[in-house]
């Protein structure tokens, strides 16, 4: 193993290069397919699926904003594109004034609804169509422990 700061090897390189690859082309055929088929962008569709998979359809932002990995400020920002397009509905919180609440509403869940198949058509056919059960397997516990080691910083 090399020590921190030491040059990749092709090995580690060719890994790195892939992953990169992958990940960018994955991300602009999932961007490409919702906002083909319901105007959405990448980030908004992952706060509307944090925000489906919630108890009561609704996070506290600062909440929210560790689910989806991004800053409060961005956040806010994509809320704000979701609320003006009546997808997400934000209220204060009863037990602490500082905090608020981002509520799926009914029209953020059809748009969920409408963006999902051709989600999962783009996740299987770019991605796990491609992997043996095994290779999934892999990758799944790779990625988890690469996440995990970040998380932990």
């Amino acid at each position: 193993m090399n020590e921190a700061g030491d040059a990749l090897s092709p090995r580690e390189l060719r890994a790195w290069v892939a992953f990169l690859t992958a990940g960018h082309l994955m991300d602009h055929e999932i961007e490409r397919q919702l906002k083909r088929d319901g105007g959405l962008s990448h980030a908004e569709f992952e706060v509307l699926v944090r925000l489906r998979s919630a108890e009561g359809n609704r996070l506290r932002m600062s909440d929210l904003a560790r689910e989806v990995m991004v800053s409060k400020s961005r956040l806010t920002y994509q809320v704000t594109q979701l609320e003006r397009a009546g997808l997400v509905k934000r209220t204060g919180c009863e037990s602490d004034r500082r905090s608020v609440w981002a509520e799926l509403t009914h029209d953020g869940a059809e748009a969920l609804d409408k963006v999902r198949p051709g989600h999962r058509r783009v996740v299987r056919e770019a991605l796990i169509d491609v992997l043996t059960p095994a290779e999934i397997d892999l990758l799944g516990d790779a990625l988890s422990r690469v996440a995990g080691r970040l998380r932990e910083r």
